[in-house]
């Protein structure tokens, strides 16, 4: 059995996103990684025991990155910023998934990044708890990388 330091496998995590390498920083959690493939149904005259299924297009989630507030919030707050004065079509970005020990486990290139929604923490004297901040993106295809 191999020792747990060399299992090909994620324990802990932390992703690190980029943009055009610019660095967004680490995140905690990432949702909605993923594809799916649209499927057109039709009809067939005269066949009424068969209904074709036809791959018609991919259909990329929004994805979905939160972390503790930090020095990297001022980032995602200039990259908001930065769609007032328009959207620049052809950013590509990068999720890579890393140990512990920054040891990279896979690596998400992702065609046409745009900034969704940004939300910060909900604000409460009443009850202390880690500040929080999620950021949303949309892409338009994955890339592919080599690694991962």
């Amino acid at each position: 059995m191999q020792p747990l330091e060399d299992v090909n496998t994620a324990l802990s995590v932390a992703f690190v996103v980029k943009l055009d390498d610019q660095s967004l920083g680490a995140f905690t959690s990432c949702d909605g990684l993923g594809v799916e493939v649209v499927m057109e149904t039709r009809e067939e005259g005269g066949n009424n025991s068969f209904i074709w299924q036809i791959p018609t297009k991919l259909k990329y989630s929004t994805i979905k990155l939160s972390r503790p507030l930090g020095r990297d919030t001022e980032v995602i707050a200039k990259w908001f910023a930065g769609m007032a004065t328009g959207y620049k079509r052809g950013a590509t970005g990068s999720i890579e998934a890393m140990r512990a020990n920054g040891t990279v486990i896979a690596t998400w290139g992702l065609i046409d990044v745009v900034p969704v929604r940004w939300t910060g923490p909900s604000l409460s004297a009443d009850s202390p708890k880690i500040l929080t901040e999620t950021v949303e993106i949309a892409h338009h295809g994955f890339i592919v990388t080599g690694k991962g």
